[in-house]
């Protein structure tokens, strides 16, 4: 798989894991039942959305299976993606979307 030792490999997941697990409990558990400023709330909203596009925009730009060079299969599904989700303000129905029209794409390729 790779050449890092398994005790370093499994000591760095577990850091990262505690180290997660710490800030979330720092930012969240202390605030305890008190109420959450409305101006942190709204950039709190956007958080989820934003999380997902960053997950997936490098896989989109420089695909595996292409060895990291742009392909227009990739950005067409992506293209796909984005529109049902912005017409139709629906997730499941734009990640379905996305994944319909890629492997229809690789079908079709």
């Amino acid at each position: 798989m790779s050449s890092i030792p398994n005790p370093v490999l499994w000591t760095v997941i577990a850091g990262l894991a505690l180290g997660s697990y710490a800030l979330r409990f720092v930012f969240l558990g202390f605030m305890g039942g008190r109420p959450i400023a409305p101006w942190l709330m709204r950039h709190l909203r956007y958080t989820a959305v934003a999380v997902l596009p960053a997950l997936v925009a490098p896989l989109v730009v420089w695909p595996a299976p292409t060895d990291g060079t742009p392909s227009l299969i990739h950005f067409a599904a992506a293209a796909a993606t984005f529109t049902v989700g912005y017409v139709t303000r629906n997730v499941l129905y734009a990640l379905a979307a996305g994944g319909v029209s890629l492997l229809l794409l690789y079908l079709a390729a």
